[in-house]
């Protein structure tokens, strides 16, 4: 069943529709072949690129450098912020205001900036009939199970948005059941989470418009596909959990958003706070749900929650920030007096009991017998483990699988009646077991390629398992597993092609290299066989690390594209910040380590570059969300090693992040400024406080910034556009309008996209656009030519 309750940064790469997901989607997926890889390879660096290396803007930005008529945006000197007797200056302050009349000015003028340049990119109408062309094919999500029928998404190519199928059996035929794009006329209105009754009489499903985080959730007859008139507004960062009896399930809201006149959902930038937790009856009013739980004291506490398999407990998770710790409390829905009905009309709270109280670790449930339930948990163990509890013995808990020395334990799915399937992920590549649900002891290993398990879809009664596997280079493959036997049965159920993509064509390999302190660092190159290793390749380096994510295999439409076409050999850094080693890898690039994200991006860059597979100049780099800071803080860090920059809805004012919307829950990766001692290491980085004249130093004398595209969007209620919009102002200003005859005549532009918010849920002809417009601008100013 998909949820979509995490308000952390995601990373862009994850994000669009490849088919539907609402906080993790691709722009396809392919199998990762064993005979295009090559992994376990040591790299002992040790060179460096000297960094009065000269960078040269080339010879193809003669015409871009016509254009460049910054628009002048005022400067408000007055605004100065006192940070433990630092004194800040914030002269765009005024951008934060999304309704102003002199805001909206500066996106129109600084839209109209950026398609002069990007149409006069060369490759632009090439990327995106080519791109047009390889994206229109079938994409599948591994089916899930809902009382006895099977529920799948399917996008025949160039759909907007992703359809719901269902269908009886495997073997017969699947009909449409929720068709999102029937719910605008331009495809920007997308499901953003879902859930089927235990028969699979209702389908309750969210839906959010031009990539807000904001949710409504409407419920429809599974078998006429009568939409219901239920209507629940304002729903953000929520499950949706039907209780057995298929009368109304459980969700999480904020209030609504106070405004003076009709709120834009998705433009407003006020802080999220006082989530609460309903249960919403079929056939009533929304002001009629029941409160089941509220925590006034904590506004900052987010919650959500989730029915047992069984049917009997309420589980409710308490997250204080993106930290993966939570609380975990329960409700016996069976003692319930007169069930939730007896709460009607009441302001009495369910009656939780609480089985963890403090926020030391993270707790997932797997399943339960009764009153024995079993949690993947981070307790003592960075890599996690499989933990047992009595509830009659709340204090009393035991370990069913052990953490591992190295390997992180990704997921645990209870299937077969008392078998579970384990995920791990071993190098950034994740190995699947089956082991006893009971003893926690291995049965078998389940075959798979190199690459990522991006589901395992079943139900503890089920023998049968759906497994979608993906990777960089081979279509996406849905696997279906038989546990009825003796051994595992796994046959392939759906296998993805790209028509026009030749993957022999291509290989990956993965290699690790020192960080600046020793740290070993995985990076993942995706090119052409054959590859000459003379620094002549461009080059795209892609980083995100943060808020425990792992960047894992994956295939994106786009990429390949430019990889064949552009030549451009295509990289992944897996930097500490994210999960990839466990929660240890985690910390070690949060709070004040964060420096290490940074060291670690550059050290794969100078990597790429002293084993000749490109040069400074040919180097771009991309990130997104927590991704777009890390490429905002190292083009300030080093100027004179990237050819271009593009950064998406990235996070750039890091002393006033937490002011806004979900912000406030970034600051377990951050902290935050209104504590001096996070003050200090937050303004070392800080993306839009180091912005400074590269040239004005002897030692870098001739260097400049590299070509920078800051991408946002109008509807981005997760990282608010005026984080990109402030830093794209001080870019310009600093290094361009401020200073005649600037040395700095790499282009300084953004864009900024209608109808669109932090990324997902994002219309499949707005992503083509985009991705367009990006990989042409990076063409055109790292100097690569189409190649047929």
């Amino acid at each position: 069943m998909l949820q979509c309750t995490r308000h952390c940064l995601l990373p862009i790469c994850q994000q669009g529709s490849l088919i539907f997901s609402p906080s993790f989607s691709f722009l396809g997926t392919l199998k990762f072949s064993r005979s295009l890889c090559h992994f376990g390879k040591q790299i002992h660096l040790r060179e460096r690129v000297p960094r009065n290396h000269r960078f040269r803007s080339m010879g193809s930005l003669s015409t871009i450098h016509k254009l460049l008529e910054y628009p002048v945006a005022r400067r408000d000197e007055s605004v100065v912020d006192n940070y433990h007797g630092v004194m800040v200056p914030d002269p765009y302050r005024w951008l934060e205001d999304p309704d102003s009349k002199e805001t909206n000015e500066f996106v129109e003028k600084q839209m109209k900036l950026t398609e002069s340049i990007v149409k006069s990119c060369e490759t632009r109408e090439k990327l995106r009939e080519n791109l047009t062309e390889l994206y229109d094919f079938p994409k599948y999500n591994a089916p899930f199970r809902a009382g006895d029928k099977y529920f799948h998404f399917h996008n025949t190519g160039l759909q907007p948005q992703s359809v719901l199928y269902v269908q009886d059996t495997l073997e017969g035929g699947a009909e449409i059941l929720l068709d999102p794009n029937a719910l605008s006329e331009d495809g920007t209105v997308a499901l953003s989470n879902y859930a089927v009754s235990e028969e699979a009489k209702y389908l309750a499903y969210g839906t959010s418009a031009s990539g807000s985080d904001w949710v409504t959730i409407k419920v429809m007859r599974v078998d006429d596909k009568i939409v219901e008139p239920d209507t629940i507004s304002w729903v953000k960062f929520s499950s949706i959990s039907w209780t057995h009896d298929s009368k109304g399930f459980f969700y999480s809201r904020y209030p609504e958003p106070v405004s003076g006149g009709e709120v834009d959902a998705g433009t407003e930038t006020h802080s999220n706070l006082n989530h609460e937790v309903y249960y919403h009856f079929l056939g009533t009013d929304q002001t009629d749900d029941i409160l089941c739980w509220s925590d006034p004291e904590n506004p900052k506490h987010s919650h959500t929650t989730s029915v047992t398999e069984d049917g009997k407990y309420l589980l409710l998770y308490t997250n204080q920030d993106c930290d993966p710790v939570n609380k975990l409390y329960y409700c016996d829905l069976s003692l319930l007096q007169n069930g939730l009905e007896g709460y009607k009309g009441t302001k009495d709270l369910l009656p939780f009991v609480k089985l963890v109280d403090n926020f030391e670790a993270s707790y997932s449930y797997v399943a339960n017998d009764d009153i024995i339930f079993t949690f993947l948990s981070n307790k003592e163990a960075p890599r996690y483990k499989l933990v047992r509890v009595d509830l009659k013995e709340p204090t009393s808990w035991v370990e069913l699988l052990q953490e591992d020395s190295k390997d992180v334990l990704e997921s645990a799915v209870a299937v077969n009646k008392n078998q579970i399937i384990v995920s791990y992920l071993n190098d950034v590549k994740n190995v699947l077991q089956l082991r006893d649900l009971k003893t926690g002891k291995l049965l078998q290993h389940l075959p798979l390629d190199i690459g990522t398990v991006s589901d395992v879809s079943a139900r503890r009664k089920d023998s049968t398992v759906f497994i979608e596997f993906k990777s960089f280079l081979v279509p996406g493959i849905i696997y279906l597993c038989n546990l009825e036997g003796k051994d595992p049965d796994m046959r392939i159920l759906r296998e993805i092609a790209v028509p026009g993509f030749d993957r022999t064509q291509f290989e990956a390999t993965q290699v690790f290299v020192p960080s600046k302190d020793g740290t070993t660092i995985p990076v993942f190159i995706v090119a052409k066989k054959g590859l000459t290793l003379d620094g002549s390749h461009p080059c795209l380096l892609y980083g995100y690390g943060g808020f425990n994510i792992s960047i894992t295999p994956y295939f994106a439409a786009s990429r390949v594209l430019i990889a064949k076409h552009l030549g451009v050999v295509l990289c992944i850094a897996n930097i500490r910040g994210g999960g990839e080693y466990g929660e240890e890898w985690h910390k070690a690039g949060a709070l004040a380590n964060k420096q290490n994200c940074f060291d670690d991006f550059i050290s794969a860059a100078n990597y790429l570059i002293s084993s000749g597979y490109t040069q400074p100049n040919k180097l771009c780099i991309e990130g997104g969300s927590n991704g777009g800071l890390l490429v905002g803080a190292c083009i300030n860090q080093r100027p004179d090693l990237f050819g271009c920059a593009l950064a998406h809805v990235g996070v750039m004012d890091m002393l006033r992040f937490h002011k806004f919307t979900i912000g406030h829950a970034w600051t377990s990766d951050y902290g935050c400024s209104d504590k001096e001692a996070e003050f200090k290491w937050l303004i070392k980085y800080s993306p839009l406080h180091n912005v400074r004249r590269p040239w004005d130093t002897e030692s870098n004398n001739g260097i400049q910034y590299p070509s920078t595209m800051l991408l946002t969007a109008d509807h981005d209620d997760r990282v608010v556009p005026l984080h990109s919009l402030k830093l794209l102002a001080t870019l310009q200003y600093v290094l361009c309008t401020s200073v005649e005859n600037s040395p700095q005549t790499n282009p300084i532009i953004g864009r900024i996209e209608q109808k669109a918010g932090h990324g997902a849920g994002m219309p499949t002809q707005k992503m083509i656009d985009e991705a367009a417009d990006r990989y042409a601008f990076m063409a055109k100013v790292l100097g690569a030519s189409w190649i047929d």
